[in-house]
């Protein structure tokens, strides 16, 4: 497991307290999970994503993550609705181990209420939760 200092956690992001982060991208929203995430469940082997349409509000599970050490749920961080999902993922969810901020992002979601972003953690915020755990 990587020590804090050696995590990717860019600043261009915020973070959730369960460990998601949000990019905007426009009008869109991109979500994912974090560096430190990825690096306490391991090797993750499956990864499944809700069907593109789907309205879910902020905090409510939108899908799962399994690794060969647990199976974690995945939260939302804002509502919205699901406008896309990466379907690389599918057949190759090591993506989210080897690119968890690229190639490994989960879902896009049209934010219902675009401001809910500012009440996550940036960077700093967040680093500093982590090294409370």
């Amino acid at each position: 497991m990587k020590e804090i200092h050696e995590l990717d956690l860019p600043d261009d992001v915020r973070y959730a307290e369960d460990h998601e982060w949000v990019r905007s991208e426009g009008s869109k929203l991109v979500v994912g999970i974090s560096d430190y995430a990825q690096d306490q469940l391991g090797d993750i082997v499956f990864v499944e994503l809700p069907e593109v349409g789907a309205k879910l509000s902020k905090g409510e599970a939108f899908g799962t993550v399994e690794s060969v050490k647990a199976v974690s749920e995945l939260y939302m961080p804002v509502g919205g609705t699901i406008a896309a999902i990466n379907g690389k993922l599918e057949e190759s969810p090591e993506l989210v181990n080897n690119q968890p901020y690229g190639q490994g992002w989960m879902v896009e979601v049209q934010p219902g209420d675009p401001k809910e972003i500012d009440a996550l953690m940036t960077q700093q915020a967040y680093l500093e939760m982590l090294k409370g755990l």
